[in-house]
């Protein structure tokens, strides 16, 4: 299956969603859900519901049509709305902020540490003032924002914390599912996420009944009991991708398992070659969703790659503090420096379960190779290699 991040002529693709997809158990399970008929509030969403709270260890779980929208209906049943602050970050897909302000709440961004991409709780601790009515760290990359930290800021100052896992399908914290530390933790089944879905499909997850109740009404226009009691939103998780979801879960640890070993592999491979490889807590069980490495000229580096043959994306080229309906809220007095870096300097490398460790070695060679010609040729990219696309997908 030839899938839009997977580009024609041979060339190492930086994601291959069919490599492991168990098509069979996939065919069955859509054959099921269009054999029941019930496309909207159908069975296979109560099963995968159930099954997904089970698995990130939490009470209950809301199915939503996509990942903005399970964090604009978190940050709507948590009460955010207009006059209110949310402490995040910037260094994050737009989505995330995005969010945030389709409530009327605000902004106020913090930088990240530089070795993990994640929010600095001190500075998160920093930014919380009277207005703040909840915390939405990132687990970037797939590596957890400090969960514990985080939780104890919020119970400290009485907010949520309401955590953007779109990365972290099965990232860990102390051994324990990071959505275990949250009040309420989002999740992304875009198709290309840890756990995809056949189109868009999200869920938050919770420990808290009301929470989820007002989340339950909230995604279905407002309704509970049949009744309508507060203006709603048309935020459903459809049964067919609930279905789709519900057949790979049960792969989903062997399919982190397959991105860790490929991210060690990375990084034996890639060590001492001049690229910054970001780095994971002793405490963090990394998703790997991503593999990102930083270098000065990353541009100059994607170019050269390319010519090489590898498939990269930029995660992300610009951060959301950069972006012109965001440039206005609240920075911390120093901005955000490291943010902005990573923005720069960031780069993903192809990593997906069933990547091979013959191209995992053919990466790390054509890195080093492209890596020459940089340092060659520093301010300009190689002559003759078009360069790729900036943008990325979330």
């Amino acid at each position: 299956m030839t899938t839009p991040d997977t580009p024609a002529g041979g060339r190492i693709p930086f994601n291959d969603l069919a490599r492991t997809a168990p098509m069979d158990t996939l065919r069955a399970a859509v054959d099921d859900a269009i054999t029941a008929g019930d496309f909207v509030h159908g069975r296979a969403i109560d099963s995968f519901e159930r099954r997904f709270a089970e698995y990130n260890g939490v009470a209950h779980c809301v199915g939503t049509s996509s990942g903005t929208s399970a964090l604009q209906c978190a940050l709507a049943a948590a009460g955010c709305g207009p006059g209110d602050e949310v402490v995040t970050v910037s260094a994050t897909f737009v989505a995330t902020a995005a969010a945030i302000t389709h409530t009327g709440a605000s902004p106020v961004f913090v930088d990240v540490d530089p070795a993990t991409g994640t929010a600095r709780p001190d500075q998160v601790r920093a930014a919380v003032t009277a207005r703040t009515r909840a915390i939405l760290p990132v687990h970037l990359y797939g590596h957890p924002a400090d969960p514990r930290e985080l939780a104890a800021i919020g119970a400290e100052h009485g907010i949520p914390v309401i955590a953007d896992a779109s990365h972290a399908h099965g990232a860990t914290w102390d051994g324990r599912p990071v959505a275990a530390y949250a009040d309420v933790t989002c999740f992304s089944f875009y198709p290309s996420k840890n756990l995809g879905a056949f189109g868009d499909a999200g869920a938050l997850v919770t420990d808290d009944p009301q929470l989820a109740r007002r989340a339950r009404s909230l995604r279905d226009h407002g309704r509970e009991d049949g009744e309508v009691v507060t203006v709603g939103h048309n935020w459903r998780m459809d049964t067919l991708q609930a279905a789709v979801l519900a057949a790979k879960l049960p792969h989903l640890d062997h399919w982190t398992r397959l991105r860790r070993r490929a991210a060690d592999r990375y990084r034996g491979s890639l060590r001492d070659t001049g690229l910054t490889l970001l780095t994971t807590s002793p405490a963090a069980g990394h998703a790997h969703h991503l593999y990102v490495v930083r270098h000065p000229q990353r541009d100059a580096l994607r170019a050269e790659l390319a010519g090489h043959g590898v498939d990269t994306r930029v995660h992300y080229p610009r951060a959301v503090h950069q972006l012109r309906p965001f440039s206005a809220f609240r920075t911390p007095p120093g901005g955000l420096p490291e943010t902005e870096a990573l923005a720069r300097q960031c780069l993903s490398l192809p990593l997906f379960p069933g990547i091979t460790d013959e191209e995992l070695d053919t990466v790390a060679r054509a890195v080093r190779a492209a890596l020459r010609t940089v340092e060659r040729h520093p301010a300009t990219a190689p002559a003759g290699h078009p360069r790729p696309p900036a943008t990325a997908r979330n």
